[in-house]
């Protein structure tokens, strides 16, 4: 009998409820909470549901994190390992490559000046590396919060990794994905408020035909040309021109097609998975998260701003029809994000801005593709964007 009522009782205490904390159950609610907006409302599905479970799992089973230093048979937990793709950046890049596999550069090419939309969005990021600076953070942890208002949680893991700041990646990395689900509650309101019915309502007309010359030497061009410039940029540029030489170049069209689907879609488990299981109660609930949560709404919100100010200006300083189409472009995506999600523009479409919403097919290519105030981040989407009917 003894022997029974130990055993129930090693049984008891190897259950979760014995070794949670009160910041295990604030982040499991959170995670539900996170699960309920991707399932019933949809904002972002294939972003926030892996997230949130990614949440769910560390906060209930705190060893799937586990350094395998740190195990007792010097294995790791399972989304360890995922985790070790992100800080090496393997994910990210191939991320960028299926990205590239989806996007036409033709308006670009056609009208070069939509670049301008993306630079205006600059003063989101710069808002937040000054905001940084001001709370107490260091110039590179500063640096890697202020990528969240680029809308691209690739290039946030990538910067973060790179400039050293891993103890603050998974914040980050959160942020950045989580604040990237939410843009149909973010930026709607912002863009409202500094556009005028008229305004929303402006039209994109159709840009030149461009050629399948340009389009193939478009990718190596700008390749070349980044990379001289700024060479620690080659792996996320060169892997984004890499599948848009794919696409473009007409000749390996199986290869286009595994990196726009198949390996885009088990690169965001992973991703999204890893990303999620950063947020222990530990780690995520103290001061510099919830510093890193409001910098990023507010490079969001600043990047928003400006993007629709610019496109204000760029339609008052030219009052014709090219004009109006980077207007309309720019309030669709005030800097250079996507355009409204699709199960937003389906279930919410009386919550829109007039006209911001071009269907569920032109907004389906954007749930992975969240544009960076970055060069290639920028081109990426605002092209993709344009261009689909």
């Amino acid at each position: 009998m003894e022997y029974i009522a130990s055993t129930l009782n090693n049984l008891i205490h190897q259950t979760a409820f014995f070794n949670l904390t009160w910041g295990n159950y604030v982040m499991i609610l959170v995670a539900c909470f996170f699960l309920y907006l991707a399932i019933r409302h949809e904002f972002e599905p294939l972003l926030l549901l892996p997230i949130a479970f990614g949440m769910l799992l560390v906060n209930i089973y705190p060893d799937i994190m586990l350094h395998p230093e740190n195990a007792a048979n010097g294995a790791g937990g399972l989304l360890y390992y995922f985790y070790k793709l992100d800080e090496l950046a393997i994910l990210p890049s191939l991320i960028f490559m299926g990205v590239g596999a989806m996007t036409d550069f033709g308006p670009l090419i056609a009208n070069p000046k939509s670049f301008l939309l993306g630079a205006a969005a600059q003063f989101g990021i710069f808002a937040a590396y000054f905001g940084a600076i001001a709370m107490g953070f260091n110039d590179k942890a500063a640096a890697a919060i202020s990528i969240i208002g680029g809308a691209d949680g690739p290039t946030s893991i990538f910067l973060c990794g790179k400039l050293g700041q891993t103890a603050i990646l998974g914040p980050i990395a959160v942020a950045a994905y989580s604040y990237m689900s939410l843009v149909p509650i973010i930026q709607p309101p912002i863009m409202k408020l500094l556009t005028t019915e008229k305004e929303r309502k402006i039209k994109m007309e159709q840009l030149r035909p461009v050629t399948k010359l340009e389009k193939i030497l478009f990718p190596i061009i700008v390749t070349i040309i980044i990379s001289l410039i700024l060479p620690t940029t080659a792996p996320l540029v060169g892997m984004l021109m890499l599948g848009n030489l794919f696409r473009e170049s007409g000749v390996v069209r199986q290869l286009t097609e595994t990196a726009s689907n198949a390996l885009m879609y088990i690169v965001v488990i992973l991703l999204g998975t890893s990303v999620g299981a950063t947020t222990s109660a530990e780690a995520f609930l103290n001061a510099d998260t919830l510093k890193i949560v409001a910098l990023g709404l507010i490079a969001f919100m600043f990047g928003t701003a400006a993007g629709v100010l610019f496109g204000k200006l760029m339609c008052n300083v030219r009052r014709q029809d090219q004009s109006s189409d980077r207007f309309r472009r720019c309030v669709c995506s005030s800097y250079g994000s996507p355009c409204i999600p699709e199960g937003w523009c389906r279930i919410r479409s009386y919550q829109l801005p007039a006209d911001a919403c071009y269907g569920t097919k032109r907004s389906r290519s954007y749930r992975y593709c969240r544009s960076s105030r970055y060069i290639h981040g920028y081109l990426r989407c605002i092209l993709k964007r344009c261009t689909m009917k």
